[in-house]
């Protein structure tokens, strides 16, 4: 078994890990920035070192990160999600190093790491992908310009190291694809070092269905059912689901052995998971694979009764995977809403401050996971994510109200947040009702912002008009284009 595990993250998820090594009796390891010292996770941590002044580099120093591994006797590296997570070299200075790194092998992130490589292997291994193109940075815009018209507009242009909802660009209008080609090429290159682009049909108002993916070291490979991520603004998740409401059992079958398929065809071990984008004819496409823990996993471990983080270590250690996929059964729906430190009202611009008042839900079936309190100032550095909300019951109808319930009880002082953006999506009838895709806080921004109730609204009517005007203007676009 690991005996010591270095934590390369912070916040929610770094806390996440901690808790997760003490059930299991292992010694624990945090890093975090000079912004970062008065966190939860180096508060609860065993250990906890400092890694540099910068907010940001810290985090990003794969070689100080392992220098300080060794140093302090660690013999694991465990990424969690964002910052190095699916970085392919950092992983390999871990195994270089002799450390063990809780995640897939290096060369499986160097793989699935790159969207385009990833769909080119997925497409050899007959699981169906989105119509699309190879890297196109090599390409002149004439040639882009013919390879879209083959398509058919809509297109969608992705930065091939991408993630996050970063390096994404819509064009439904010929006139603006070679503007948002190098405005997507600008942001891969600042957000993931590497401006590869590439371009696909835009599938609209899909729904985003993911399949969460475990597997050992010894070809043992299953599938812990889906999760509907389709509640989204600006291609970032904001509520999960799982197992989404409306798909049939028939679909969910086909869909979970696409997805162990997508798996295995790269060998993939410990915890990852497989999206598709599902059309209005329950037609799927591998759209990518994230090569690491994710933030909604909390919604998987509610229905099938498996700690991830745990099962992550285990697996590293080498344990054998003891659950067969007929075992996996979902029991009840459970759902992630996410809490961040924004101001709705100013388009969602971050607000970072002191906490001076911090009362989570609480109750049968309802679960927060945060790294919060009372008195914590959120630093203006990082992700605004500050509470992840998951609430569980045995229908998804429940679910809904059991969410509303626990929304309306939670209670964060001193900052603004998206609690009452989420109360109001959580009363809507087509939420309730399960009918939504990926267009769906777009299309009714505007409507639920009018039934967004909050003590301190800054100028709501002027912030309603100013939204009303900008999708009425991105409407024309398309309907023009």
């Amino acid at each position: 078994m690991i005996y010591k595990i270095l934590i390369a993250n912070r916040g929610e998820i770094a806390v996440r890990i901690v808790r997760a090594c003490k059930d299991l009796h292992i010694k624990n390891v945090a890093i975090y920035t000079e912004p970062d010292k008065d966190s939860l996770h180096v508060k609860v941590a065993d250990e906890a070192y400092e890694i540099g002044k910068d907010p940001i580099k810290g985090y990003l120093d794969a070689a100080r990160i392992v220098e300080v591994a060794k140093a302090c006797g660690a013999d694991a590296i465990h990424p969690g999600y964002g910052f190095l997570s699916e970085n392919y070299e950092f992983a390999k200075m871990v195994e270089d190093a002799g450390l063990t790194f809780i995640g897939p092998k290096s060369e499986v992130i160097l793989k699935m790491g790159n969207k385009n490589i990833a769909r080119n292997l997925m497409h050899k291994n007959g699981i169906p992908v989105v119509p699309g193109t190879e890297a196109l940075n090599k390409e002149s815009i004439e040639t882009i310009k013919l390879e879209a018209e083959k398509i058919g507009y809509p297109v969608i242009l992705k930065a091939s190291g991408g993630g996050g909802g970063r390096g994404i660009r819509e064009v439904w209008d010929p006139k603006d694809l070679e503007s948002s080609y190098e405005s997507c090429k600008r942001e891969a290159k600042a957000f993931f070092n590497n401006d590869e682009v590439f371009m696909e049909k835009l599938i609209v108002k899909p729904r985003h269905i993911e399949f969460q993916i475990l597997g050992d070291n010894y070809g043992n490979l299953i599938h812990l059912c889906e999760r509907d991520c389709s509640i989204q603004r600006r291609h970032q998740k904001v509520i999960e689901i799982a197992p989404c409401p409306t798909i049939s059992e028939d679909l969910r079958k086909r869909m979970g052995v696409a997805a162990v398929a997508a798996a295995k065809a790269v060998g993939y071990t410990n915890a990852g998971t497989i999206e598709f984008l599902l059309d209005d004819y329950n037609n799927f496409y591998f759209m990518e694979m994230n090569t690491r823990i994710q933030v909604e996993h909390g919604v998987t471990e509610e229905i099938v009764g498996v700690d991830l983080i745990s099962r992550q270590i285990r697996i590293a250690s080498g344990e054998i995977l003891d659950i067969d996929q007929t075992e996996v059964k979902p029991q009840g729906v459970a759902i992630e809403a996410r809490i961040t430190a924004e101001n709705v009202w100013k388009n969602f611009a971050p607000s970072p401050g002191k906490i001076t008042g911090y009362f989570p839900a609480l109750g049968p079936g309802v679960r927060v996971d945060s790294h919060m309190y009372q008195g914590y100032s959120i630093p203006p550095f990082y992700d605004s994510l500050v509470a992840k909300l998951i609430v569980k019951a045995r229908s998804y109808d429940l679910a809904v109200s059991k969410l509303e319930r626990a929304l309306d009880e939670f209670t964060i002082e001193g900052v603004r947040t998206t609690l009452p953006f989420l109360l109001a999506i959580s009363k809507r009838r087509h939420f309730r009702r399960g009918f939504f895709d990926t267009s769906y806080i777009e299309e009714r921004l505007q409507d639920i912002l009018e039934n967004t109730h909050d003590h301190n609204q800054e100028n709501k009517e002027e912030v309603i008009a100013a939204i009303t005007a900008a999708i009425q203007k991105v409407k024309s676009s398309r309907e023009n284009g």
